[in-house]
């Protein structure tokens, strides 16, 4: 919920006003931190991997915290989204979330693209959309590893695809992106 709570009717008893609600639990399940850290991904990772994960400004400790309990070291930001539209904010108008980088072992070799940008502008979509362009980028930098997505919303060709909202038709990746071909 949106950080000072006004959107908890008992809370702020003769609330009416209809304003933008942050909870990710009206569109779909969600998990607390304890139990992603319960999640067996050492049994899916790679003994030389990478680990990119999602996460906004509040959660950014723990998502930190979750890398490291899933037997990763957290190394950098990979990606910042500028989602060009902002949400409220307790400090500054949220407009970005990140794309953290974590590792396991070494690198994974052969390293593909080594001059992709940090900086993806796209438009904010759907709640909880995240740009295309990320997987993408991801995709040209790691071309040749296996790949997984976990809590998917999308079927990427090249990508092994885990979560609840996975359609049946595939996205192809690389060349998707400017033509969004879905085959």
């Amino acid at each position: 919920m949106q950080y000072d709570k006004t959107t908890i009717k008992n809370e702020n008893i003769g609330f009416k006003k209809n304003i933008f609600i942050s909870s990710s639990t009206f569109k779909y399940p969600t998990l607390k931190l304890k139990q992603l850290k319960e999640l067996d991904v050492a049994s899916i990772a790679d003994t030389n991997c990478i680990l990119f994960m999602w996460t906004t400004g509040p959660q950014l400790a723990n998502s930190i915290e979750l890398g490291e309990a899933w037997g990763f070291e957290y190394k950098t930001v990979a990606f910042v989204w500028n989602k060009m539209i902002h949400n409220p904010g307790r400090y500054t108008l949220s407009q970005t979330e990140f794309v953290l980088v974590f590792k396991k072992g070494k690198i994974p070799q052969p390293r593909g693209a080594r001059n992709i940008k940090q900086m993806v502008i796209v438009p904010r979509g759907k709640h909880s959309e995240k740009p295309l362009e990320v997987i993408d980028n991801i995709t040209k930098m790691f071309p040749n590893q296996e790949k997984i997505e976990l809590f998917a919303r999308n079927n990427f060709i090249g990508w092994d695809n885990w979560g609840l909202e996975i359609p049946n038709s595939k996205i192809e990746i690389l060349t998707g992106i400017k033509d969004k071909n879905i085959l």
